[in-house]
């Protein structure tokens, strides 16, 4: 099963929802960190 379906299923669409939301965490962290170091 290819990661990018053109139709993904409800299942595999959470699960890049999933991925997209930690991605986010992770760019905000970053920045946040990057704000806060001297």
């Amino acid at each position: 099963m290819p990661v990018l379906d053109p139709n993904p299923r409800n299942g595999q669409k959470k699960m890049l929802l999933v991925f997209g939301a930690f991605l986010a965490i992770f760019v905000i962290i970053a920045v946040i960190a990057s704000i806060a170091s001297p």
